[in-house]
């Protein structure tokens, strides 16, 4: 006779508590990892070494870490230009990124994208795009090529909330829903889009509702949490891949500096910059694992640790890269025939 033993459900609890515990500590590390490879863009672009433009997102890093934890390698991902944060969730080296912005060759647009422009194809990371709601009908096209294959994966469009007043929305929201595509759309609403406020610029500031009346399915979530993104993400992304049309999440968050490093931010009151910074999602997860985890500032300072060791060693990684040689300079660039140049 087979004796059967009772499952521990102590034991099986403690597991599960770790789980979560070590499920979050990943959720602050990434998101501080973010925050502070942002933080040194910034020394780098003082110091002339980033030329162009360069759109930061400190403040919007739960949005970005939230989700791609909802989304599989197989999934497509389109960006705006704000997107180090989407790169780097998506899994795209910090040496890979940051040569990128030092315009090496090494970068992961071998350096011709910059800031904006990163790309990884093997990712199936479509980057970011320099037009508002541009990315909006690629990532519809992507999940259009995808259903019509049968491949069971979905395609993942940011977008800020500028992009409601552009038609590719609108034209995207439609189809995607006419056409019942697997599409995530994700709205990062930071109510500003540049300089221009959102009770500014829309009658209607309900941007859940505006997406639903298309006949998305459209939740509102609060940005600044991350595992908060995180379950809704999933949710989302549960349903789309089994095959419950497109969805639409508007994400609350903020943007804690300026819409680009050449804007003065002479638009947004500091009292209102500072009282979202109260709610700043790296903090809010902290306080949470203190909270409910027993998280200390040992803990943290390992993680900033961590964190720092890798930035250091991808940037020394990342400055090794060559820039691209002038007689190269037209190489990929195409004639209005098609042919190279």
């Amino acid at each position: 006779m087979t004796r059967r033993t009772a499952a521990n459900p102590c034991r099986a609890r403690a597991r599960a508590v770790a789980a979560d515990d070590d499920h979050r500590l990943g959720l602050l590390r990434e998101m501080l990892r973010i925050r502070r490879f942002e933080e040194r863009c910034v020394e780098l672009y003082s110091a002339g070494e980033i030329r162009g433009f360069v759109h930061l997102c400190i403040g919007e890093e739960a949005v970005s870490v939230g989700v791609h934890r909802a989304l599989t390698p197989e999934d497509a991902v389109v960006t705006t230009y704000r997107e180090h944060g989407h790169a780097l969730a998506r899994g795209l080296s910090t040496e890979a990124v940051l040569a990128e912005m030092l315009g090496r060759v090494t970068g992961c647009s071998r350096g011709r994208g910059g800031s904006m422009h990163l790309f990884d194809a093997g990712r199936r990371f479509y980057g970011g795009h320099g037009i508002v709601a541009g990315g909006l009908p690629v990532a519809a096209g992507l999940a259009l090529a995808d259903r019509m294959r049968g491949d069971p994966r979905l395609a993942c469009c940011f977008f800020g909330d500028g992009a409601f007043a552009e038609g590719e929305f609108h034209e995207t929201a439609n189809l995607a829903a006419l056409w019942d595509l697997p599409l995530l759309l994700i709205c990062e609403n930071n109510l500003y889009a540049m300089g221009t406020p959102l009770v500014r610029e829309h009658a209607q500031i309900d941007l859940a509702a505006r997406a639903a009346s298309y006949g998305l399915v459209a939740w509102v979530v609060d940005g600044m949490d991350v595992l908060a993104v995180e379950h809704a993400a999933r949710r989302a992304a549960q349903a789309v891949r089994e095959g419950g049309g497109p969805y639409f999440l508007e994400l609350r968050t903020y943007r804690f500096r300026a819409h680009s490093m050449y804007d003065p931010d002479l638009y947004r009151d500091k009292a209102e910059i500072e009282r979202w910074k109260q709610r700043d999602p790296v903090a809010l997860l902290v306080e949470r694992m203190r909270a409910e985890d027993g998280f200390d500032d040992a803990g943290l300072d390992r993680v900033e640790k961590e964190v720092s060791e890798e930035l250091g060693q991808a940037e020394a990684q990342a400055r090794k890269g060559e820039l691209e040689p002038p007689e190269d300079l037209l190489r990929f660039v195409r004639t209005p025939d098609g042919a190279p140049s």
